[in-house]
């Protein structure tokens, strides 16, 4: 969805070069709900806001949420104040970016993992990556694992192009058009990217001053923030609780054997960690991130379909193929399939 008066005499762009003169990048946002429409923010110009247009950044979501930013632009709430952000591309599906004049060098899919597989078959089926998607990269900004194997068995014309990702920002959809900074976190993406769209990206994260790493051992952070979310994400969400429940005495014994079956599944498959270490990593981002509500808790509120197949549900997977024992995550996992939607 293209909105030309967004993107017309209104639209100041962006300048040929960024203030270290790295030329800019055409990204596309492809699920752009809380956490996309945050990476939109990011990674447009910090001095688009407030009326300003972003030509280099494309936005694709829910037509609501497209519609409230054509007419009054991205809001961001953050503790310290609101920003607007215009957009001078808009879509609601992958037949509006066909037959748009948008190019992306980038393409950032950032849905929930249960709408992977539907992504890829539209991707497949949208006949793009024979045209304006040949040469794209495709970075899975996603939560929990296996979402490369499942992007490449779905997509093998992305072959060679997918790189991984993970965010620790907490964000909230406050209402269509409008997102919620709940808390500051650092943004890890895998080293595979080209260097001036590592460099253009840690440009623009760090003029919003958001961090942003580049990570040649990107597994080793993936399999911490899995960690992460095996525990906090089921426990705050079946006691609806925010993330600092999991500190709770009476939980302690519940959250160390979490972690001990996730550690001894990770090592089956060839990835060494202290389990004393990963508990105390636990129980740190708990403590930071006391106050947040996550996006488990988030969907069991709202009734929606949850993450849990991609997090506790991959290592109760994993641990059946390798006959380990996890009866804590498979728990875990049981309840939140038969709490939630979809189940």
């Amino acid at each position: 969805m293209r909105d030309d008066r967004v993107g017309g005499d209104r639209v100041r762009g962006v300048s040929s070069m960024i203030d270290n003169k790295i030329e800019p990048k055409n990204i596309l946002i492809y699920g752009a709900g809380a956490i996309g429409s945050l990476m939109g923010y990011l990674l447009s110009d910090a001095h688009s806001s407030d009326g300003g247009g972003v030509e280099n950044m494309a936005l694709l979501g829910r037509m609501g949420h497209m519609e409230r930013i054509s007419s009054e632009g991205l809001e961001v709430e953050a503790p310290d104040g609101k920003t607007l952000v215009y957009f001078g591309h808009l879509f609601t599906d992958l037949e509006e970016l066909g037959r748009s004049d948008f190019h992306p060098d980038l393409v950032v899919i950032c849905v929930k993992t249960y709408s992977l597989e539907k992504l890829c078959q539209e991707l497949v089926q949208s006949g793009l990556l024979d045209g304006k998607l040949k040469n794209a990269l495709f970075l899975l900004l996603m939560n929990g694992m296996g979402n490369r194997e499942l992007f490449e068995s779905q997509v093998p014309q992305a072959s060679g192009r997918i790189i991984e990702g993970i965010t620790s920002n907490g964000v909230k959809l406050a209402r269509e058009g409008k997102i919620e900074l709940k808390g500051k976190g650092t943004t890890v993406i895998e080293k595979n990217l080209p260097l001036e769209l590592e460099q253009f990206m840690k440009a623009r994260f760090e003029d919003r001053e958001f961090q942003i790493e580049f990570s040649g051992d990107f597994k080793r952070q993936q399999w911490n923030k899995l960690f992460i979310n095996s525990v906090i994400n089921p426990i705050a969400a079946l006691a609806r609780q925010k993330n600092g429940i999991i500190l709770s005495e009476v939980l302690g014994g519940t959250v160390e054997r979490v972690v001990r079956e996730g550690v001894a599944v990770a090592q089956e498959l060839g990835m060494d960690f202290d389990p004393d270490a990963v508990l105390e990593l636990v129980l740190s981002v708990a403590e930071k991130t006391g106050e947040n509500s996550c996006s488990m808790l988030q969907d069991v509120l709202k009734n929606k379909t949850t993450e849990i197949d991609s997090i506790n549900g991959y290592i109760v997977r994993q641990a059946e193929e390798h006959s380990i024992a996890v009866p804590v995550n498979a728990a875990l996992y049981g309840l939140i399939k038969a709490t939630a939607r979809g189940s």
